[in-house]
């Protein structure tokens, strides 16, 4: 089973357990689910709809390192930032700040924290979990938020598009290639 987050309500007693928010599986193996998912993020992410800049967005970018950018690109070459890499596991582990606010601005302040694990699944799958925490950060729009990203955002199906694309059909030889140098050295 897969970790689980521990929140500590200042006004409750109590720890609170959350299981992970969301899983899928994925029918590739870890090395190749991390590259589509932070490689090939524009392929599978609904950018029609998913976006919030004022350009239509033809691409989703993750800077491969600790600090780099997560955003969109415009079709007139204009990005938009969604958030920044927090940490960068190669095939294992991925922290991205959503610095997106509840009025669907970007806000450098605003760090939510979006964590993946990728978890090999027998030979050639992968379990993608996906935990949107520190919600709390929205303040009083925090319950508004959470019903947002669980139901009408909906990182589940999010999350399946992604798993569609890693798929065996959709994923190209060199996806399947070994790390040799570029941007997905440990």
């Amino acid at each position: 089973m897969g970790q689980q987050s521990v929140f500590q309500d200042p006004d409750c007693p109590r720890v609170l357990v959350f299981p992970p928010a969301e899983v899928v599986s994925v029918q590739a193996p870890p090395a190749v689910a991390w590259r589509v998912f932070t490689e090939k993020m524009g392929t599978w992410w609904p950018l029609a709809i998913y976006k919030i800049g004022k350009a239509n967005a033809v691409d989703a970018v993750i800077e491969p390192r600790v600090g780099g950018r997560w955003y969109e690109r415009g079709d007139d070459g204009s990005t938009c930032d969604w958030g920044s890499v927090a940490l960068w596991e190669p095939h294992s582990r991925l922290v991205l700040y959503w610095e997106i606010t509840a009025d669907w601005q970007h806000d450098a302040s605003l760090k939510t924290e979006v964590e993946l694990r990728f978890i090999a699944d027998g030979k050639n799958g992968t379990r993608v979990e996906l935990e949107h925490r520190r919600l709390d950060l929205y303040g009083a729009r925090r319950d508004d938020m959470r019903r947002i990203f669980d139901t009408e955002g909906d990182w589940g199906r999010l999350l399946e598009s992604f798993a569609r694309a890693a798929a065996p059909s959709r994923v190209s030889v060199s996806d399947l290639e070994p790390d040799v140098g570029g941007l997905n050295q440990e």
